[in-house]
């Protein structure tokens, strides 16, 4: 177990009571080999942090929506399959941190990707990427509503070095950040489109 899962081995009552009324509970075990199998077949490799956190996770859907901490809270499902089709996003971004990322499932009814790093981090995967930390804290996170750490742009950690990833074009930029903001707009505020 990482020392950062160590320090946090219970989930707080709400995120438990929503996590339960998803299907989960102490010592859920799923079997795994069918999204290894199929995943693997399409490029991935299953680490063993994926392996954990899927054991557990796999398979649940969460159903939130409202105000949360400092984002809005939105659904998600924990279904690597629905990442099929995406490994050279994933391989990408698993170069620029430096280790692989495994999809989890999907953010947002698929507006976003989970993914988990060999190091038992959860990323928020997009064409930016952005931390919510460690496998239980990013359930946390998730459940409560509490925004990812978002990576600089145009940078990726690997390990104490910091390397300049290739540029894309400064457009791009703008309208994907645009996308975002008016996207966390229109979900913290559902009416604001009705209203337009």
């Amino acid at each position: 177990m990482m020392e950062s899962e160590r320090e946090m081995t219970e989930f707080s009552a709400e995120t438990e009571r929503v996590l339960r009324s998803a299907g989960w509970e102490p010592d859920r075990t799923v079997d795994t080999s069918l999204w290894r199998q199929r995943l693997e077949e399409s490029g991935f490799r299953m680490h063993d942090a994926a392996e954990r956190f899927l054991s557990e996770f796999g398979g649940l859907t969460v159903e939130i929506s409202g105000p949360g901490v400092s984002r809005a809270r939105v659904p998600f499902e924990l279904d690597p399959m629905l990442a099929d089709g995406e490994e050279d996003r994933f391989s990408e971004w698993s170069e620029s941190i430096g280790e692989s990322l495994f999809p989890l499932g999907e953010l947002d009814r698929g507006r976003f990707f989970l993914g988990i790093s060999e190091s038992g981090k959860v990323y928020l995967v997009a064409d930016w990427l952005a931390s919510f930390g460690p496998s239980r804290e990013a359930l946390e996170r998730l459940v409560r509503g509490i925004a990812p750490d978002e990576l600089p742009e145009q940078l990726g950690v690997k390990g104490s070095q910091v390397q300049i990833l290739s540029s894309r074009p400064a457009f791009s930029q703008v309208v994907g950040r645009f996308h975002r903001e008016v996207g966390a707009a229109l979900t913290r505020f559902p009416g604001l489109v009705s209203a337009l």
